[in-house]
C-alpha cells in the first residue's frame, strides 16, 4: 500500500478552521499523510483574528530541513507565510530539495479583515514563489493584488489570471467566492493555453472560515495522490462544497467548515450502493 505524503507550510490557526489545523484534516480525510511547517502561530476564533505571533526565520527552515532531509512530500501546499523573509526561505527549500507538485494559497487577509499577510511580502510572492508554483489559489481580492488591477466581471477576472499566469505558475485558479450577487461560484482555471470554469451552486452562509485553507489542502492531496491537475481540481471543488454545505454551526460568528463533511457522503453512497446492490 502506497503512503502518500502531503506538507503545508502555514500559520497555525487557535480555533481549528484554518490554517495547519485545517490543512491537517483534509489531508486525514482524503487519505494522505500530512506534515506541516508552523510560519506563525495566530490567536483566533470564529468572531476574528487576536494576534499574530511569527516564527523566527531560523525556527521556519529548520522545520523544512526535517522534512527535507527524511520526509520527501509528494505535493506540497503553503498557506499563510507571513513575511518576505519567510517566502524567500520557502523558496530556497523547495528548490534545495527539488519539491514538485507546488500548491500556493496566498493567504492575505483572513474573513475578519485582519491582515495576514504583509505588504512587502507580495514582491517576494511573486518573485521567488509563484516561478516555483504548479497551481496558485488566490480568491478574487488576493487576485487583485496580485495582478495589479481590479476584477469586476468574468473578462477582467481572465486578464487578471494571464497577468498572474506570467509570474511563471504553470496553472492560475482564480477561485468565485467573492464573486457578488450571482446564484452559483465559478472558479476559473487558466493553463496557460486556455480557461476552464469549475461551477457549483453557491451557498449562502456565515460559515465559510477557512474555505481557502481547506481548498487548497484538498488539491494538494490530489496532487500527492498522482492525480491530474484539473481532477484534483475537481476533488478541491467537491470537498468544500460539502464542507460548506454541511456547516458544523459553532463559535459566534465566521464558523469553519466541516471538513468531515466529503468522506461522510462517500461512506453514506458506497453504502446506499451496496444496498441497492444487495436486493434481488
Amino acid at each position: 500500500m502506497a503512503i502518500y505524503k502531503a506538507l503545508t507550510i502555514a500559520g497555525s490557526d487557535s480555533g481549528g478552521g484554518a490554517g495547519i489545523q485545517a490543512d491537517l484534516k483534509t489531508f486525514q480525510e482524503i487519505g494522505v499523510y500530512g506534515m506541516s511547517v508552523i510560519t506563525a502561530v495566530t490567536a483566533q476564533n470564529t468572531l476574528g483574528v487576536q494576534g499574530v505571533y511569527p516564527m523566527s526565520a531560523e525556527a521556519v527552515e529548520r522545520q523544512l530541513a526535517s522534512i527535507g532531509e527524511d520526509l520527501r512530500p509528494d505535493a506540497l501546499k503553503t498557506g499563510m507565510l507571513f513575511s518576505g523573509e519567510i517566502i524567500r526561505i520557502v523558496a530556497a527549500a523547495i528548490k534545495k530539495y527539488t519539491w514538485e507538485q507546488i500548491v500556493v494559497d496566498p493567504v492575505m487577509i483572513a474573513k475578519g479583515g485582519a491582515s495576514l499577510l504583509q505588504q512587502e511580502a507580495i514582491d517576494a510572492m511573486i518573485h521567488s514563489l509563484l516561478p516555483l508554483a504548479d497551481v496558485v489559489t488566490p480568491n478574487i481580492p488576493e487576485a487583485e493584488a496580485l495582478s495589479g488591477m481590479l476584477i469586476t466581471d468574468r473578462e477582467s477576472r481572465q486578464k487578471a489570471a494571464l497577468r498572474i499566469h506570467a509570474y511563471g505558475c504553470k496553472h492560475v485558479m482564480i477561485k468565485g467566492g467573492h464573486e457578488a450577487n450571482t446564484e452559483q461560484a465559478t472558479d476559473l482555471l487558466y493553463d496557460g493555453a486556455s480557461f476552464t470554469e469549475f461551477t457549483s451552486k453557491r451557498l449562502v452562509t456565515q460559515h465559510t472560515h477557512g474555505t481557502g485553507c481547506t481548498f487548497a489542502a484538498a488539491l494538494t492531496s490530489g496532487l500527492a495522490q498522482g492525480l491530474t491537475t484539473k481532477t484534483s481540481l475537481q476533488l478541491a471543488k467537491n470537498f468544500i462544497q460539502a464542507a460548506i454545505s454541511e456547516p458544523l454551526h459553532i463559535g459566534s460568528g465566521h464558523g469553519p467548515t466541516n471538513h468531515w463533511a466529503y468522506q461522510q457522503g462517500v461512506r453514506a453512497a458506497e453504502s446506499k450502493d451496496t444496498t441497492t446492490r444487495g436486493v434481488r
